[in-house]
């Protein structure tokens, strides 16, 4: 992790309600974070916590209500994901359905990214892939290829953060520990953030220099992964952590 002490993504007060005629429903209540550049950022949380609603916002799929939000201290809420895709880009739980069927990987990658034939070679190569699989369409890949091709179209944008939305839960146990030994080994070689996003604290805890527990769209726990994992604050992360015991 770089020794900088800017933000590469700054979140400030984030706050977000979606009403219904049945109901309103408080998505996030004011979330402040902050990503450092070079480092893998954990937010954590159960399903209804208000992580996948901050993950849109970040990304320009979803604006706030209230809030900034910041990349390189440049305020940029109210972007559009086209907007966003010049710094960062977001991978996918469904790596399938983030792909045209009916492409070629090769040609996938080469149009979402601009990226020259040889650019795409040696990005395959660099996520542990052979050449060969450019050539085939995302249904005849195993979903860790898939999730593979995903990562390197990704890293081709040559934005600085990338954003991981569950990308390991759609994978079996062995091909989710390839996925995320590749994360952190692309970490320490790439120049990027990476924002991971999962409900499984566990994991999270392996992987992430800090981490940040969203509860009911609040921010309950934050800090060094370490400190957090060892001397949580509060009960919800106690419960996340006792889950896993």
């Amino acid at each position: 992790m770089t020794t900088e002490t800017a933000p590469v993504l700054q979140g400030i007060e984030l706050k977000k309600t979606y009403r219904s005629k049945d109901r309103t429903v408080e998505a996030l209540k004011g979330v402040s974070f902050g990503v450092m550049p070079g480092e893998i950022f954990g937010i954590v949380g159960e399903s209804g916590s208000g992580k996948s609603t901050l993950l849109r916002m970040i990304s320009g799929i979803e604006h706030p209500d209230s809030g900034r939000l910041l990349h390189n201290g440049i305020d940029y809420t109210g972007s559009t994901p086209g907007q966003t895709g010049r710094f960062l880009q977001v991978i996918f739980q469904d790596a399938y359905g983030s792909f045209d069927p009916h492409l070629t990987m090769r040609k996938s990658l080469m149009e979402c990214s601009n990226a020259t034939m040889s650019e795409a070679e040696l990005m395959i190569k660099k996520v542990g892939l052979d050449v060969e699989l450019l050539d085939r369409r995302p249904k005849l890949l195993s979903g860790g290829q898939c999730q593979r091709m995903a990562i390197a179209r990704a890293l081709l944008t040559h934005g600085d953060i990338l954003l991981c939305d569950e990308i390991t839960s759609a994978l079996d146990v062995t091909t989710q520990a390839q996925v995320v030994e590749l994360i952190t080994d692309l970490n320490s070689t790439e120049d990027v953030a990476i924002v991971f996003v999962s409900h499984d604290i566990a994991l999270v805890s392996n992987i992430c220099n800090r981490i940040m527990v969203l509860n009911n769209g609040d921010v309950v726990d934050e800090g060094i992964t370490s400190e957090v994992i060892a001397h949580p604050t509060h009960e919800y992360t106690k419960r996340l952590l006792d889950a896993v015991i």
